[in-house]
């Protein structure tokens, strides 16, 4: 291997960060390189960077071996002390050319491996610009970084820093450029994304940034919004959901539970209540809303009948595309020290949960048999309606977007029907 290789666990945000690392060690001169852009969500996902770390160096005994994102910054004396790592760099230093300059020689001491400074100091989130995301046909914008509160399971803020935001116009001219370089659709992206603009002048919402990039930005076809809590959305945010076409009908929802008092012990700021009507209203506004969510099953204390909470409040949103995660104590987080469940209850009831969710996505695919939808035709024989449904598109042209038939679903994707039938959008 001669040039730079970047494997990405976890978010969105990670995917569009590893792009500006790729093209920071660049400037840098870096070259045979491996980066690690690491996760800490949950203990899993730490586990599975260690592991791709080891299986990289077998795979590559003479490259450099390049560790950050947010579990080298929770957690990077353990990164530094594996043998196969050249250099732990944190969450704000993998962004920037410098850190990729002067790397340390080989089997030097752990100490002398880190380069990670105390994330918590950080207090600005510089415009990254991606002019191109290797696979995608969808363009990123970071607009936030960072999170403010302090839910008793999450490691990230201690990962990411306190709440930032990027200033609304330079959010802006990144939409522009991505425009002017061919993306139909730009994704706006954050750790705690609703929470944008608390911490600008004019205090601006993420619905405000919305409306204005689609005003200024007439090019865009497509804008969606990554993760998003529900109790942040705003007036502006209910305005395009109900009178902008070009906002897409699709949001992903950090629910967490579906237990009035677990959400409590997790220090969420809403309720089972809050979410259905959240939900109620969208629809209202906007027919045909899909919604996808995160879920924790097995969270300390959890009884079976509160898990039985998120099933129905799954159901009861229909949640098209529900993610679930098996509850993992991370060290650090007040709710590591509640009363545990057992492992393998905690395991059963996240595959209970995601049984739930398997159901409501079959229901979600077949309910959209016979409809008329606008595809926006993606790398790999896929692409995504509006609402964010999986589409197997064999033979049509990354970056169409076309208006088609749905004729069914096969278990996974939507199916088409012939090609007379479509249409350019």
């Amino acid at each position: 291997m001669s040039g730079i290789e970047v494997i990405t666990f976890g978010c969105r945000l990670n995917t569009y960060e590893s792009e500006v690392m790729r093209a920071e060690a660049e400037k840098a001169g870096l070259a045979n390189a491996i980066l690690v852009n690491t996760c800490a969500v949950t203990g899993e996902a730490v586990r599975q960077a260690r592991q791709a770390i080891r299986r990289a160096r077998c795979d590559n005994p003479e490259s450099r071996i390049i560790v950050t994102g947010c579990a080298a910054q929770t957690e990077a004396e353990t990164f530094a002390g594996m043998a196969e790592v050249d250099l732990v760099i944190g969450n704000e230093e993998k962004l920037k050319a410098e850190s990729y300059r002067a790397l340390p020689d080989f089997g030097v001491s752990a100490e002398e491996k880190l380069r990670v400074n105390d994330i918590m100091s950080v207090r600005d989130t510089a415009p990254q610009l991606v002019n191109h995301i290797d696979g995608h046909v969808r363009g990123f914008i970071q607009v936030q970084n960072g999170c403010d509160h302090r839910c008793t399971f999450c490691i990230i803020p201690f990962g990411r820093g306190n709440s930032r935001s990027v200033p609304m116009g330079a959010v802006v001219d990144q939409a522009r450029k991505l425009a002017y370089s061919g993306y139909r659709e730009i994704v706006l992206t954050g750790v705690d994304a609703t929470s944008y603009g608390a911490d600008l002048p004019s205090q601006p919402s993420l619905g405000l940034l919305a409306k204005t990039i689609l005003k200024l930005v007439p090019e865009i076809t497509r804008l969606r919004l990554s993760s998003i809590d529900s109790i942040e959305v705003d007036r502006h945010l209910f305005d395009l959901i109900a009178d902008e076409p070009r906002f897409m009908p699709h949001l992903h929802l950090s629910l967490q539970h579906g237990d009035d008092l677990i959400l409590k012990r997790m220090k969420r700021r809403h309720s089972s209540a809050d979410a259905r009507a959240f939900a109620d209203q969208v629809r209202r506004l906007r027919p045909g809303f899909a919604f996808g969510a995160d879920m924790i099953a097995g969270f300390p204390t959890e009884t079976a009948e509160m898990a039985a909470s998120s099933k129905r409040l799954a159901e009861d949103m229909g949640i098209a595309q529900l993610h679930v995660f098996p509850y993992s104590p991370r060290p650090g987080t007040p709710a590591a020290r509640m009363p545990q469940l057992d492992r393998a209850l905690v395991k059963a009831r996240a595959a209970e949960l995601r049984d739930t969710g398997e159901r409501l996505r079959l229901a979600h695919l077949a309910a959209m048999a016979g409809t008329r939808q606008t595809i926006l035709v993606e790398n790999g024989g896929k692409a995504h309606t509006e609402n964010f449904t999986l589409v197997a598109t064999p033979g049509l042209r990354p970056g169409d977007l076309t208006t088609v038939t749905i004729a069914g679903h096969d278990g996974r994707h939507l199916q088409l029907h012939p090609a007379a039938d479509r249409s350019a959008a």
